[in-house]
Protein backbone atom coordinates (compact mmCIF):
# COMPACT_ATOMS: atom_id res chain seq x y z
CA UNK A 1 0.00 0.00 0.00
CA UNK A 2 3.01 2.10 0.14
CA UNK A 3 2.04 4.19 -3.22
CA UNK A 4 -1.69 4.58 -2.62
CA UNK A 5 -3.21 7.70 -1.90
CA UNK A 6 -4.09 8.13 1.97
CA UNK A 7 -7.35 8.26 1.17
CA UNK A 8 -7.33 4.20 -0.58
CA UNK A 9 -5.34 3.11 1.64
CA UNK A 10 -8.00 4.39 4.87
CA UNK A 11 -10.09 2.45 2.17
CA UNK A 12 -8.21 -0.93 2.20
CA UNK A 13 -8.14 -0.86 6.50
CA UNK A 14 -11.33 -0.27 6.20
CA UNK A 15 -12.50 -3.29 4.73
CA UNK A 16 -10.27 -5.29 6.84
CA UNK A 17 -11.52 -3.85 10.09
CA UNK A 18 -14.95 -4.79 9.14
CA UNK A 19 -14.14 -8.24 8.94
CA UNK A 20 -13.53 -7.84 13.19
CA UNK A 21 -17.28 -8.23 13.04
CA UNK A 22 -17.29 -12.04 12.62
CA UNK A 23 -15.20 -12.05 15.95
CA UNK A 24 -16.51 -9.22 17.86
CA UNK A 25 -20.18 -8.36 16.78
CA UNK A 26 -22.68 -7.55 14.24
CA UNK A 27 -23.26 -4.43 12.68
CA UNK A 28 -27.31 -5.31 13.20
CA UNK A 29 -29.69 -2.42 14.48
CA UNK A 30 -30.64 -4.44 18.15
CA UNK A 31 -32.90 -2.82 19.52
CA UNK A 32 -36.53 -3.63 21.18
CA UNK A 33 -39.53 -3.09 19.30
CA UNK A 34 -40.99 0.10 19.14
CA UNK A 35 -37.35 2.01 19.92
CA UNK A 36 -38.06 5.82 18.92
CA UNK A 37 -35.40 8.14 18.13
CA UNK A 38 -36.21 11.41 18.28
CA UNK A 39 -33.95 14.24 16.57
CA UNK A 40 -33.78 18.10 16.33
CA UNK A 41 -31.24 20.17 15.20
CA UNK A 42 -29.04 23.57 17.10
CA UNK A 43 -30.16 24.21 20.68
CA UNK A 44 -29.48 27.88 20.78
CA UNK A 45 -31.64 28.56 24.21
CA UNK A 46 -30.86 31.31 26.78
CA UNK A 47 -33.00 30.30 29.29
CA UNK A 48 -36.03 27.75 31.18
CA UNK A 49 -38.11 27.78 28.50
CA UNK A 50 -40.59 25.70 29.86
CA UNK A 51 -41.47 27.77 33.01
CA UNK A 52 -42.20 30.85 30.11
CA UNK A 53 -45.99 31.42 28.35
CA UNK A 54 -45.33 30.54 25.05
CA UNK A 55 -47.81 29.62 22.63
CA UNK A 56 -47.98 26.65 21.22
CA UNK A 57 -44.34 25.04 22.94
CA UNK A 58 -46.08 22.67 25.19
CA UNK A 59 -47.44 20.87 22.36
CA UNK A 60 -43.65 20.83 20.80
CA UNK A 61 -42.40 19.11 24.11
CA UNK A 62 -45.28 16.35 24.30
CA UNK A 63 -43.44 15.69 20.52
CA UNK A 64 -39.95 15.19 21.99
CA UNK A 65 -41.13 13.48 25.48
CA UNK A 66 -41.63 9.44 25.92
CA UNK A 67 -38.92 8.42 23.09
CA UNK A 68 -36.34 6.29 24.14
CA UNK A 69 -33.79 8.76 22.67
CA UNK A 70 -34.26 12.34 22.23
CA UNK A 71 -31.47 14.08 20.90
CA UNK A 72 -30.17 17.85 19.98
CA UNK A 73 -27.19 19.63 19.31
CA UNK A 74 -25.92 21.71 22.62
CA UNK A 75 -24.97 24.88 20.35
CA UNK A 76 -24.60 26.89 24.02
CA UNK A 77 -22.04 26.83 26.79
CA UNK A 78 -24.27 26.76 30.64
CA UNK A 79 -22.62 28.78 33.58
CA UNK A 80 -23.48 31.26 35.73
CA UNK A 81 -21.32 34.87 34.67
CA UNK A 82 -21.83 36.23 38.07
CA UNK A 83 -19.40 33.12 39.08
CA UNK A 84 -17.59 32.21 36.25
CA UNK A 85 -13.80 32.33 36.76
CA UNK A 86 -13.09 32.42 32.61
CA UNK A 87 -13.32 34.64 29.83
CA UNK A 88 -14.69 35.06 26.37
CA UNK A 89 -11.91 34.25 24.05
CA UNK A 90 -10.48 35.65 21.28
CA UNK A 91 -12.05 33.21 18.77
CA UNK A 92 -15.83 33.01 18.60
CA UNK A 93 -17.69 30.75 16.40
CA UNK A 94 -19.45 33.91 15.33
CA UNK A 95 -21.00 34.97 18.81
CA UNK A 96 -20.90 34.70 22.38
CA UNK A 97 -22.92 31.92 23.25
CA UNK A 98 -24.28 31.70 26.95
CA UNK A 99 -26.86 30.01 28.73
CA UNK A 100 -28.28 30.45 32.67
CA UNK A 101 -27.54 27.03 34.77
CA UNK A 102 -31.48 26.68 34.95
CA UNK A 103 -31.05 25.67 31.15
CA UNK A 104 -29.52 21.85 32.58
CA UNK A 105 -32.98 20.88 34.74
CA UNK A 106 -34.92 22.67 31.31
CA UNK A 107 -33.33 20.60 28.79
CA UNK A 108 -33.76 17.57 31.05
CA UNK A 109 -37.81 18.27 31.46
CA UNK A 110 -37.86 18.85 27.87
CA UNK A 111 -36.99 14.96 27.59
CA UNK A 112 -33.31 15.84 25.83
CA UNK A 113 -31.30 12.91 27.47
CA UNK A 114 -28.37 12.83 24.51
CA UNK A 115 -26.76 16.06 23.06
CA UNK A 116 -23.61 16.69 20.62
CA UNK A 117 -21.33 19.41 21.84
CA UNK A 118 -18.37 19.74 19.65
CA UNK A 119 -19.25 22.64 17.32
CA UNK A 120 -18.32 25.93 16.75
CA UNK A 121 -19.51 27.69 19.42
CA UNK A 122 -17.71 25.12 22.30
CA UNK A 123 -14.57 26.91 23.33
CA UNK A 124 -15.96 30.68 23.28
CA UNK A 125 -15.89 30.47 26.38
CA UNK A 126 -12.48 28.54 26.76
CA UNK A 127 -11.96 25.17 28.72
CA UNK A 128 -13.78 26.85 31.93
CA UNK A 129 -16.91 27.30 29.56
CA UNK A 130 -16.86 23.68 28.19
CA UNK A 131 -16.27 22.60 31.87
CA UNK A 132 -18.98 24.21 33.08
CA UNK A 133 -21.41 23.38 30.36
CA UNK A 134 -20.38 19.67 31.16
CA UNK A 135 -20.85 19.59 34.58
CA UNK A 136 -24.37 21.31 33.99
CA UNK A 137 -25.16 18.10 31.39
CA UNK A 138 -23.87 15.74 34.01
CA UNK A 139 -25.90 16.80 36.58
CA UNK A 140 -28.76 16.45 35.24
CA UNK A 141 -28.29 13.06 33.79
CA UNK A 142 -27.83 14.37 30.05
CA UNK A 143 -25.40 12.11 27.70
CA UNK A 144 -23.43 14.51 25.94
CA UNK A 145 -19.99 13.99 23.38
CA UNK A 146 -17.19 15.39 21.08
CA UNK A 147 -15.43 17.08 23.70
CA UNK A 148 -12.88 16.46 26.83
CA UNK A 149 -9.83 16.64 28.26
CA UNK A 150 -7.81 15.91 25.35
CA UNK A 151 -8.45 14.30 22.02
CA UNK A 152 -9.14 10.81 23.28
CA UNK A 153 -11.90 11.82 25.54
CA UNK A 154 -13.30 14.18 23.09
CA UNK A 155 -13.75 11.81 19.93
CA UNK A 156 -14.88 8.86 22.10
CA UNK A 157 -18.78 7.23 21.99
CA UNK A 158 -20.55 8.01 24.65
CA UNK A 159 -23.40 5.85 26.29
CA UNK A 160 -27.17 6.16 26.92
CA UNK A 161 -28.71 3.47 28.23
CA UNK A 162 -32.26 3.03 27.56
CA UNK A 163 -35.32 0.38 28.45
CA UNK A 164 -35.56 -0.82 24.35
CA UNK A 165 -30.91 -0.71 24.37
CA UNK A 166 -28.14 0.63 24.61
CA UNK A 167 -27.36 3.96 22.32
CA UNK A 168 -23.93 5.10 21.89
CA UNK A 169 -23.27 8.98 20.45
CA UNK A 170 -19.87 9.80 18.10
CA UNK A 171 -19.94 13.71 18.01
CA UNK A 172 -17.60 15.69 15.70
CA UNK A 173 -17.40 19.40 13.79
CA UNK A 174 -16.26 20.12 10.59
CA UNK A 175 -17.08 23.52 11.36
CA UNK A 176 -15.32 24.97 14.72
CA UNK A 177 -12.58 27.75 15.65
CA UNK A 178 -8.68 26.55 15.39
CA UNK A 179 -8.00 26.57 19.24
CA UNK A 180 -10.91 24.55 19.88
CA UNK A 181 -9.12 21.47 18.30
CA UNK A 182 -8.30 18.61 21.18
CA UNK A 183 -5.23 16.89 20.93
CA UNK A 184 -3.61 14.06 23.18
CA UNK A 185 -0.61 14.02 25.26
CA UNK A 186 2.93 13.26 23.54
CA UNK A 187 6.00 12.56 25.82
CA UNK A 188 6.35 15.40 28.32
CA UNK A 189 3.60 17.24 26.80
CA UNK A 190 -0.04 17.70 27.91
CA UNK A 191 -2.70 16.89 25.82
CA UNK A 192 -4.96 19.92 25.39
CA UNK A 193 -8.63 20.07 25.60
CA UNK A 194 -11.36 20.54 23.39
CA UNK A 195 -13.58 18.81 21.01
CA UNK A 196 -13.27 16.21 18.01
CA UNK A 197 -12.89 17.79 14.99
CA UNK A 198 -13.07 16.50 11.56
CA UNK A 199 -10.40 18.86 9.39
CA UNK A 200 -11.63 19.71 5.86
CA UNK A 201 -9.59 21.34 3.02
CA UNK A 202 -11.71 23.53 1.11
CA UNK A 203 -10.92 24.16 -2.29
CA UNK A 204 -12.44 26.95 -4.80
CA UNK A 205 -13.41 24.96 -7.99
CA UNK A 206 -12.67 27.68 -11.04
CA UNK A 207 -12.83 27.05 -14.71
CA UNK A 208 -9.25 26.69 -16.90
CA UNK A 209 -9.63 30.66 -17.97
CA UNK A 210 -9.68 31.51 -14.11
CA UNK A 211 -6.93 29.38 -13.16
CA UNK A 212 -4.98 30.95 -15.46
CA UNK A 213 -5.96 34.90 -14.30
CA UNK A 214 -5.27 33.17 -10.63
CA UNK A 215 -1.76 32.06 -11.52
CA UNK A 216 -0.60 35.69 -12.98
CA UNK A 217 -1.71 37.22 -9.69
CA UNK A 218 0.58 34.58 -8.04
CA UNK A 219 3.51 34.81 -9.69
CA UNK A 220 2.93 38.58 -9.25
CA UNK A 221 2.95 38.46 -5.61
CA UNK A 222 6.89 38.20 -3.96
CA UNK A 223 6.66 34.73 -2.78
CA UNK A 224 5.01 31.29 -2.86
CA UNK A 225 5.68 27.44 -2.32
CA UNK A 226 5.90 25.56 -5.72
CA UNK A 227 4.77 22.47 -3.84
CA UNK A 228 1.35 23.44 -2.95
CA UNK A 229 0.14 23.73 -6.43
CA UNK A 230 0.32 21.49 -9.57
CA UNK A 231 -0.66 22.80 -12.91
CA UNK A 232 -4.48 22.22 -12.17
CA UNK A 233 -4.21 24.34 -8.70
CA UNK A 234 -3.21 27.52 -7.52
CA UNK A 235 -2.63 28.71 -3.88
CA UNK A 236 -3.09 32.42 -2.89
CA UNK A 237 -2.97 33.58 0.67
CA UNK A 238 -4.32 30.16 1.88
CA UNK A 239 -6.81 30.00 -0.05
CA UNK A 240 -6.45 27.06 -2.63
CA UNK A 241 -7.90 26.85 -6.38
CA UNK A 242 -8.83 23.91 -8.53
CA UNK A 243 -9.27 23.65 -12.30
CA UNK A 244 -13.15 22.58 -12.25
CA UNK A 245 -15.96 22.66 -14.85
CA UNK A 246 -18.34 24.79 -12.56
CA UNK A 247 -17.37 27.07 -9.89
CA UNK A 248 -17.87 26.39 -6.34
CA UNK A 249 -16.56 24.66 -3.72
CA UNK A 250 -14.83 21.34 -2.62
CA UNK A 251 -13.68 19.45 0.03
CA UNK A 252 -11.02 16.78 0.87
CA UNK A 253 -11.45 15.43 4.88
CA UNK A 254 -8.34 14.52 6.55
CA UNK A 255 -7.65 10.82 6.32
CA UNK A 256 -5.95 10.72 9.98
CA UNK A 257 -9.32 12.61 11.39
CA UNK A 258 -11.50 9.86 9.08
CA UNK A 259 -9.56 7.07 10.53
CA UNK A 260 -10.06 8.33 14.04
CA UNK A 261 -13.30 8.94 13.98
CA UNK A 262 -13.89 5.27 12.19
CA UNK A 263 -12.74 3.53 14.53
CA UNK A 264 -14.79 5.34 17.30
CA UNK A 265 -17.73 4.47 15.42
CA UNK A 266 -16.87 1.22 15.18
CA UNK A 267 -15.84 0.58 19.26
CA UNK A 268 -19.41 2.59 19.79
CA UNK A 269 -20.89 0.41 17.84
CA UNK A 270 -19.73 -2.72 19.61
CA UNK A 271 -20.41 -1.81 22.86
CA UNK A 272 -24.12 -0.32 22.31
CA UNK A 273 -27.35 -1.79 19.92
CA UNK A 274 -27.81 1.62 18.48
CA UNK A 275 -25.16 4.30 17.55
CA UNK A 276 -25.90 7.33 16.07
CA UNK A 277 -22.77 9.76 14.39
CA UNK A 278 -23.62 13.56 14.65
CA UNK A 279 -21.53 15.91 12.59
CA UNK A 280 -22.01 20.02 13.23
CA UNK A 281 -20.77 21.64 9.42
CA UNK A 282 -21.60 24.59 8.28
CA UNK A 283 -20.05 23.69 4.86
CA UNK A 284 -20.03 25.48 2.22
CA UNK A 285 -22.16 28.12 4.25
CA UNK A 286 -25.28 29.00 6.28
CA UNK A 287 -26.65 30.36 2.34
CA UNK A 288 -26.89 26.76 1.19
CA UNK A 289 -29.76 24.13 1.08
CA UNK A 290 -27.07 21.96 -0.74
CA UNK A 291 -24.72 19.14 1.43
CA UNK A 292 -20.95 19.48 0.78
CA UNK A 293 -19.61 17.58 -2.02
CA UNK A 294 -17.59 15.22 0.11
CA UNK A 295 -20.52 14.34 2.53
CA UNK A 296 -22.84 11.78 1.14
CA UNK A 297 -19.77 9.34 0.85
CA UNK A 298 -18.37 9.95 4.35
CA UNK A 299 -22.08 9.59 5.93
CA UNK A 300 -22.07 5.91 3.55
CA UNK A 301 -18.95 5.13 5.55
CA UNK A 302 -19.76 5.79 8.88
CA UNK A 303 -23.30 3.47 8.29
CA UNK A 304 -20.38 1.32 6.98
CA UNK A 305 -19.20 0.95 9.63
CA UNK A 306 -21.63 0.55 12.25
CA UNK A 307 -23.44 4.01 12.31
CA UNK A 308 -27.28 3.26 12.75
CA UNK A 309 -28.46 6.79 12.20
CA UNK A 310 -26.03 10.39 11.08
CA UNK A 311 -27.18 13.35 11.68
CA UNK A 312 -26.16 16.88 10.70
CA UNK A 313 -27.02 20.41 11.77
CA UNK A 314 -24.76 23.33 11.75
CA UNK A 315 -26.19 25.49 8.43
CA UNK A 316 -29.42 26.65 10.60
CA UNK A 317 -31.60 25.63 7.69
CA UNK A 318 -32.57 22.19 6.29
CA UNK A 319 -31.44 19.42 3.96
CA UNK A 320 -32.81 16.59 2.18
CA UNK A 321 -32.68 12.95 4.02
CA UNK A 322 -31.58 9.69 2.55
CA UNK A 323 -31.98 6.07 3.37
CA UNK A 324 -28.80 4.65 3.17
CA UNK A 325 -29.29 0.90 3.94
CA UNK A 326 -31.78 1.50 5.78
CA UNK A 327 -31.01 4.22 8.18
CA UNK A 328 -31.26 7.43 7.88
CA UNK A 329 -28.96 10.22 7.27
CA UNK A 330 -30.25 13.44 7.84
CA UNK A 331 -28.21 15.95 5.82
CA UNK A 332 -29.22 19.14 8.12
CA UNK A 333 -31.83 19.10 10.60
CA UNK A 334 -32.30 23.03 10.77
CA UNK A 335 -32.89 25.00 14.20
CA UNK A 336 -35.27 23.85 16.92
CA UNK A 337 -34.81 26.68 19.40
CA UNK A 338 -33.42 30.24 18.34
CA UNK A 339 -33.77 31.76 21.38
CA UNK A 340 -30.86 34.01 21.35
CA UNK A 341 -31.42 37.05 24.75
CA UNK A 342 -27.48 35.95 25.04
CA UNK A 343 -25.77 38.33 27.39
CA UNK A 344 -23.21 38.93 28.63
CA UNK A 345 -21.66 39.02 24.69
CA UNK A 346 -17.95 40.00 25.40
CA UNK A 347 -16.27 43.36 24.38
CA UNK A 348 -14.89 42.04 20.57
CA UNK A 349 -18.58 41.68 19.75
CA UNK A 350 -19.12 45.02 20.12
CA UNK A 351 -16.17 46.26 18.67
CA UNK A 352 -16.71 44.25 15.89
CA UNK A 353 -20.54 44.98 14.86
CA UNK A 354 -19.63 48.17 15.69
CA UNK A 355 -20.86 49.16 18.81
CA UNK A 356 -20.32 51.17 21.72
CA UNK A 357 -20.96 49.50 25.23
CA UNK A 358 -21.51 52.79 26.55
CA UNK A 359 -24.45 53.72 24.16
CA UNK A 360 -25.86 50.32 22.83
CA UNK A 361 -26.96 47.36 24.76
CA UNK A 362 -26.20 43.41 24.36
CA UNK A 363 -29.30 42.54 22.38
CA UNK A 364 -28.72 45.61 20.14
CA UNK A 365 -25.39 43.87 19.33
CA UNK A 366 -27.12 40.53 18.73
CA UNK A 367 -29.68 42.20 16.27
CA UNK A 368 -26.34 43.50 14.47
CA UNK A 369 -25.00 40.16 14.52
CA UNK A 370 -28.21 38.14 13.46
CA UNK A 371 -28.58 40.78 10.57
CA UNK A 372 -25.51 40.32 9.12
CA UNK A 373 -24.74 36.75 9.70
CA UNK A 374 -21.43 35.68 10.56
CA UNK A 375 -18.40 36.91 8.74
CA UNK A 376 -19.91 37.17 4.54
CA UNK A 377 -22.21 34.37 5.64
CA UNK A 378 -25.91 34.94 4.71
CA UNK A 379 -27.81 36.75 8.08
CA UNK A 380 -30.49 35.33 9.50
CA UNK A 381 -33.24 37.89 8.36
CA UNK A 382 -34.67 35.14 6.51
CA UNK A 383 -37.40 33.25 7.77
CA UNK A 384 -36.12 29.83 6.48
CA UNK A 385 -33.96 29.68 9.29
CA UNK A 386 -37.29 29.82 11.56
CA UNK A 387 -38.66 26.88 9.88
CA UNK A 388 -37.60 23.21 10.62
CA UNK A 389 -38.55 19.61 11.52
CA UNK A 390 -38.71 17.54 14.23
CA UNK A 391 -37.95 14.35 13.38
CA UNK A 392 -39.40 10.95 14.92
CA UNK A 393 -38.03 7.49 13.48
CA UNK A 394 -39.49 4.34 14.85
CA UNK A 395 -37.98 0.88 14.65
CA UNK A 396 -39.61 -2.55 14.83
CA UNK A 397 -37.64 -5.94 13.87
CA UNK A 398 -34.73 -4.11 13.97
CA UNK A 399 -35.19 -2.30 11.01
CA UNK A 400 -36.32 1.66 10.56
CA UNK A 401 -40.14 1.55 10.42
CA UNK A 402 -40.66 4.79 9.64
CA UNK A 403 -39.93 8.45 10.35
CA UNK A 404 -42.37 11.44 11.23
CA UNK A 405 -41.31 14.68 10.59
CA UNK A 406 -43.27 17.29 12.62
CA UNK A 407 -43.17 21.00 10.68
CA UNK A 408 -41.99 23.38 13.61
CA UNK A 409 -42.28 26.93 13.17
CA UNK A 410 -39.75 29.30 15.38
CA UNK A 411 -41.57 32.81 14.92
CA UNK A 412 -39.24 34.58 12.68
CA UNK A 413 -42.09 37.44 12.99
CA UNK A 414 -42.58 38.22 16.50
CA UNK A 415 -40.18 40.31 18.70
CA UNK A 416 -36.53 39.39 19.04
CA UNK A 417 -37.53 38.72 22.73
CA UNK A 418 -40.25 36.53 22.01
CA UNK A 419 -39.28 34.81 18.62
CA UNK A 420 -36.71 31.58 18.51
CA UNK A 421 -39.42 29.72 20.44
CA UNK A 422 -40.89 26.74 18.45
CA UNK A 423 -44.61 25.31 18.13
CA UNK A 424 -45.78 23.54 15.61
CA UNK A 425 -46.54 25.15 12.12
CA UNK A 426 -49.61 26.28 11.23
CA UNK A 427 -51.08 23.74 8.15
CA UNK A 428 -50.20 26.15 5.58
CA UNK A 429 -46.88 26.71 6.67
CA UNK A 430 -46.09 23.02 7.57
CA UNK A 431 -46.94 22.20 3.57
CA UNK A 432 -44.44 24.48 2.90
CA UNK A 433 -41.96 22.81 5.13
CA UNK A 434 -42.20 19.80 3.86
CA UNK A 435 -42.49 20.65 0.32
CA UNK A 436 -38.98 21.90 0.68
CA UNK A 437 -37.85 18.90 2.22
CA UNK A 438 -39.70 16.89 -0.30
CA UNK A 439 -37.62 19.00 -3.07
CA UNK A 440 -34.26 18.60 -1.21
CA UNK A 441 -34.81 14.75 -0.69
CA UNK A 442 -35.32 14.29 -4.27
CA UNK A 443 -31.79 13.48 -5.20
CA UNK A 444 -31.63 11.29 -2.80
CA UNK A 445 -34.05 8.82 -3.50
CA UNK A 446 -36.27 9.76 -0.79
CA UNK A 447 -39.95 10.34 -1.20
CA UNK A 448 -41.75 12.13 2.09
CA UNK A 449 -45.68 11.74 1.44
CA UNK A 450 -47.17 13.94 3.57
CA UNK A 451 -50.32 13.28 5.71
CA UNK A 452 -52.39 15.55 8.27
CA UNK A 453 -49.58 17.84 8.21
CA UNK A 454 -47.06 15.40 9.29
CA UNK A 455 -44.32 13.99 6.49
CA UNK A 456 -44.30 10.79 6.63
CA UNK A 457 -40.93 8.28 5.19
CA UNK A 458 -41.26 4.41 4.87
CA UNK A 459 -38.16 3.26 3.51
CA UNK A 460 -37.65 0.00 1.27
CA UNK A 461 -36.56 -2.76 3.09
CA UNK A 462 -32.65 -2.26 3.36
CA UNK A 463 -29.78 -4.35 1.90
CA UNK A 464 -28.41 -6.81 4.07
CA UNK A 465 -25.82 -4.85 6.22
CA UNK A 466 -21.95 -6.90 6.83
CA UNK A 467 -22.52 -10.11 8.37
Amino acid sequence: MANESPEREIESEFAEQLGLYDVIGSLDTNVADGFTLVAVGDLIVTRALTKGNHAGFRNVVETLRGADVTFGNMETNIFDARSFKGSPQAEHGGAYHVSLPELGPDLKSMGFNLVSYANNHTFEWGAEGMRETCRALDENGIVYAGVGENLSQASAARFLETPRGRVSLVSFASTFTPMSRACDPTGQAPGRPGLNALRLREEIIVPQPMIENLRQVRDALPYYNPELDDQDCVTIAGARFKMGNKVGYSYLPDPVDVARILRDVRQGKQFSDFCIVTNHGHEPGNWSQQTPDYEQAFARNMIDAGADAYIVHGPHQLRGIEIYKGRPIFYSIGNFIMDDLRTPVGADMYAEYGRDPREHTDGEVTLSEMSRGYSTDLGFDDPIFYESVIAKSLYNENQLAEIHLFPIDLGHSKRFANRGVPSLADPVKARLILERLQKLSEPFGTKIAIKDGVGIVRPALPVPNHQ
